[in-house]
Formats: C-alpha cells, structure tokens, sequence
C-alpha cells in the first residue's frame, strides 16, 4: 500500500532511498550513497525534474520529516506575515525549525481529511510543479522510471509517481484539496520547495497557484523566504552525473 507520509519524506529528501534510515540517524550512510548514486539522497525531486543537480532542502528542515517541516515552513512564513516584518532568508543565528504548535491548524494532527490524505495532496501538488515547465515527455518519463528504480523508492511509489507526471495537471483539483487556509499556505510551500521558478512557465506556475489559494502577495513573499533559507545547491561530480 503506497505511504504518502513516506513518500514526502523521500522527495524532501528525509528518508535515505534504498534503507530504512533518516539523513539525521545515518549522515555516513547518506554520505556514502551520494558518493555511488548522486540521484539516490534527496535528490528525487532532481530525478522529477529532470534537472542535473538543482536545489535541495537541507538542515533541520529534512530532520523534521515531509509533513512537518511543509507545516514547519509555512507556520513560520505566516508568523513573519502576521507580524508584519519584511521578508527575510533566515540566518544561520536563527534557531532551528520547530514544527508548528498542535493546537494550530498547521499541524499536521489537525488536518480534517487526514494526515495521509494531505499528504498526497502534497505529494500532487509537487509533482506539478516539478513538470510545471512542460519537458516531461514520453523518453523523459523513462528516464524517469529508471533513476526512481535506482533510488529504491518502491514499486507503489514509482508506478504512483509516474502515474502522476503522466496525467494533465489539474489545477482545480490541487486546491480543492486544500480545507484550511493553513494547508493552502502548505501546498504553495511545498510547491515553492519543489522548484526554483527559473522560467516563464515555472514562475507562472507558482503565481496562478497562488492566486488560485487566493493567497496575498505579502504572504507569498513571506513563504518565498522562508523556502529559500532552507534550500542549498546540490552538488552532483560531473563523472557521476553522466554515468
């Protein structure tokens, strides 16, 4: 049965692909895996997009897990906006991210539809904005299915994913998906985690979901720092990549 909760914490990059461990509880581990398959730590949401190294999310952001650290994320890109500061990148002097309190709606204990449940909704709306850019062809998928055999994420979960990049993005169905104000604040970050808006049509991607979310502009600044202090180049060796 395919885990979405898993799922998110493989293309966040939480879950060492191929093993039952976390980056923070096997950081060798992962290490090592990086060395042998660049594609195989934290680096599905690359494989999706079909891009080299791209951008991964690191640090306490990966510890916390999927579900938390998009809830993480977003709770404290709404505290900034609620407290009118500008947007900032966060500093290295800054605490970690912390989940969000329970008895918010951003944790994910009080989704109404379930923690599973929103969490393939996130998992959705990644995927979308990974072929926002509309290079996911029939060769490219593929490619694709192999690199994701590669990282041992799971016959489910490959065939789930595939499924996903081969079906028309459905706009609508994304925000239906959101129930709270709180999740639609999530699924813009989770989208915003997934890509850099390098082109036209990503950054266009991002601007009709968040218009859809009917989310305020201050807010979706606020969000666009906060995903990017989390975020760091991944380095992959020229030898490894073209292999």
């Amino acid at each position: 049965m395919l885990d979405p909760k898993k799922l998110l914490d493989d293309l966040l990059g939480s879950n060492v692909p191929g093993t039952k461990s976390t980056v923070r509880g096997a950081a060798g581990q992962a290490v090592q895996l990086a060395k042998d398959n660049p594609l195989a730590t934290g680096a599905l949401m690359a494989v999706l997009l079909g891009t080299g190294a791209g951008r991964k999310v690191t640090g306490s952001a990966v510890k916390l897990g999927g579900l938390a650290a998009i809830a993480g994320l977003a709770y404290k890109a709404y505290q900034g906006y609620q407290e009118g500061a500008k947007p900032a990148a966060q500093t290295a002097a800054e605490p970690e991210l912390l989940p969000p309190p329970a008895d918010t709606s951003f944790h994910p204990s009080q989704a109404p539809q379930g923690e599973n449940e929103f969490a393939l909704a996130l998992v959705r709306t990644m995927i979308a904005a990974a072929k926002a850019d509309g290079h996911v062809d029939e060769g490219e998928r593929g490619r694709i299915a192999q690199k994701l055999g590669e990282a041992e994420v799971g016959s489910e979960a490959e065939s789930f994913l595939i499924g996903e990049l081969s079906r028309p993005t459905d706009l609508d169905a994304l925000v239906a998906a959101a129930h709270t104000d709180a999740q639609k604040m999530e699924l813009y970050t989770a989208a915003r985690l997934t890509i850099e808006p390098d082109t036209r049509a990503e950054r266009g991607f991002l601007d009709m979901l968040a218009g859809r979310l009917k989310l305020p502009d201050a807010l979706v600044d606020h969000i666009e720092a906060t995903v990017s202090s989390v975020k760091t180049p991944m380095v992959v060796e020229p030898s490894a990549a073209s292999a």
